[in-house]
């Protein structure tokens, strides 16, 4: 007989080990006392299990202690540049490059110190570590001299303070960058350590190509066995599926995508057990639909006018038979802003304004994967389909009437949905049954 307590408690260790994976993929340092402090204690509770699921499916590893958890993570794609590191602020822009040395350099200089710093001294630190040559051969340059700087330094501080890795003691980082006083901090030493992601250190590294230099530092070991060889295949697509919004069997090579038709239901079955993530199969790729809503940092449909902007050029662009230039994009807005006067910014309905919504759309796009820019304007991908807008007819007694058409949610942060609208794939997910998976 089964037991029914057994059940309700095995049911409810599953909910919890789903909840604290999806923690770690949506927050990969987790700090015991930061606000997702539950989420910590989940992590810690089930960290065997985590661990082992981790390292066997992507080749991430994970160390907790009492002051942190963190994943490593290594991306599936390693040059998409559409998800930077953002401002700890409202505005949350994206770091320059200036921001991700002046990080590095801060982070070094954290490590080499004591377990208080101030942030003028920080800065000193960081002014002498940016006087490297190669830092200023590469253009890099770094005085405290402007604003601009300071301003640079206080959103690295934001961050790392948003990170757990430093605690603020006493002062403000706005008075630092007026000039009108400093700020002191708690370095947390064990987070700090648990920073680096790579599994090789920069020093060790040999390659001289930038691409080269960051596979080097990602690379597991030598693919020297067909087991290996296997290993390395399963943890990319399993990373991209995990990571990015769609799959593209197009970005795939040949041995890719020859693992991935004899394994995909063994793979996307591992990622629902942990996770909950639904998988959406379609002739050009696969998804995995979030039914929670939560588990993504680019979010569409989203509220506001950016979002309204957005929403309307994806319809315009799933429309298009090829490339879009821009300046046919930005036409379309200035239409827009016309025909929503009432219910845009007025910032939006300024001329001029129509280049900054569309790039900003645009940037949401490639990031979600419905759209990739190229030399001869912005290309519509396969998932970009569902935003397709038909001419649905509504039945009413006695008479036939045409109604506005409406879109369907998006692939990542949204229920699993059929295509039906005109311009959608017109194939539905096909049953994949698990098979023995290749290790």
């Amino acid at each position: 007989m089964n037991d029914p307590l057994a059940e309700v408690l095995d049911g409810q260790r599953q909910a919890d080990l789903q909840k604290a994976a999806r923690a770690l993929l949506k927050e990969p340092l987790l700090t015991a006392d930061g606000p997702h402090a539950d989420e910590y204690r989940l992590v810690r509770r089930h960290a065997a299990e985590l661990r082992d699921w981790f390292e066997r499916n992507v080749g991430w590893t994970l160390r907790t202690d009492a002051d942190a958890a963190r994943l490593r993570k290594t991306p599936g794609t390693l040059t998409d540049a559409t998800h930077p590191a953002r401002e700890a602020a409202r505005s949350a822009l994206p770091f320059t490059r200036r921001r991700y040395v002046l990080l590095c350099l801060a982070l070094a200089a954290l490590e080499r110190g004591e377990s208080q710093v101030a942030l003028g001294r920080l800065a000193e630190q960081v002014v002498l570590a940016a006087a490297d040559p190669e830092l200023v051969s590469a253009g890099i340059t770094f005085t405290l001299e402007r604003r601009d700087e300071r301003l640079d330094l206080a959103a690295v501080v934001r961050l790392l303070l948003r990170f757990g890795v430093l605690r603020r003691v006493a002062g403000d980082e706005d008075a630092y960058v007026s000039g009108s006083g400093d700020v002191l901090y708690d370095v947390r030493r064990r987070v700090l350590a648990g920073m680096p992601a790579s599994l090789r250190g920069p020093s060790l590294v040999e390659a001289e190509g930038f691409d080269e230099r960051l596979t080097e530092m990602t690379a597991w070991t030598v693919l020297d066995t067909d087991e290996l060889r296997f290993r390395a295949i399963r943890w990319k697509l399993t990373r991209v599926l995990l990571d990015d919004p769609v799959l593209y069997y197009d970005d795939l090579t040949d041995d890719e995508l020859a693992y991935l038709t004899r394994q995909r239901g063994f793979i996307t079955a591992r990622i629902n057990e942990l996770t909950g993530l639904v998988p959406e199969i379609r002739a050009e790729g696969i998804a995995m639909a979030d039914p929670m809503d939560d588990l993504t940092d680019v979010r569409m449909p989203e509220q506001g006018t950016h979002g309204h902007v957005t929403l309307l050029l994806a319809g315009h662009l799933a429309q298009a038979s090829g490339p879009v230039e821009p300046g046919e994009l930005e036409s379309r807005v200035r239409e827009l802003a016309v025909e929503h006067a009432g219910f845009w910014s007025k910032s939006a309905r300024e001329p001029g304004a129509e280049s900054g919504l569309v790039e900003q759309a645009v940037a949401k796009l490639v990031a979600l994967g419905l759209a990739e820019r190229t030399e001869r304007g912005v290309v519509p991908r396969p998932a970009l389909a569902r935003y397709a807008v038909g001419e649905p007819v509504v039945r009413e007694p006695g008479r036939h009437r045409r109604a506005p058409a409406t879109t369907v949610p998006p692939t990542r942060a949204a229920q699993p949905v059929q295509p039906t609208e005109p311009g959608q794939p017109a194939h539905p997910p096909q049953p994949a049954q698990p098979v023995q998976d290749e290790r």
